[in-house]
C-alpha cells in the first residue's frame, strides 16, 4: 500500500519485492478493510492469481529468513554495559 497525495489516492497492490520508502505491506484482512481519508479514492491492483508464482527472489528471501531465525542469539556481555561518567562543572574549561 502506498499513498499518492497529489491524486488523493491510496493504492493497494501485491506485496513489494524490495523495500521502498513510504510503502507498507498489509495482510489480506487489513488490505480488505482499508479505508482512505474522506474525499480520497482507493485503487486496488489485484494480479491474476493463476499467473502469480513465487519468484527466485521470493524463495531466496524465505531461505534467508529461515536461516536468520535459526541462528542462536548472541550471548549478553557478562560485564554489563561499559559506561563512562562525564561531569560538567560550570566554569570548568579543562
Amino acid at each position: 500500500m502506498t499513498y499518492v497525495y497529489a491524486d488523493q489516492t491510496a493504492v493497494l497492490g501485491p506485496l513489494a519485492t524490495s523495500a521502498e520508502p513510504h510503502t507498507y505491506d498489509l495482510c489480506a484482512e487489513h488490505s480488505a478493510r482499508l479505508s482512505a481519508p474522506r474525499g480520497w479514492s482507493v485503487l486496488r491492483l489485484a494480479p491474476d492469481p493463476d499467473t502469480v508464482e513465487p519468484s527466485r527472489d521470493d524463495l531466496l528471501a524465505l531461505a534467508d529468513a529461515v536461516r536468520e531465525a535459526g541462528r542462536p542469539a548472541p550471548a549478553p556481555d557478562q560485564d554489563g554495559p561499559r559506561l563512562r561518567l562525564v561531569h560538567d562543572t560550570p566554569g570548568d574549561q579543562s
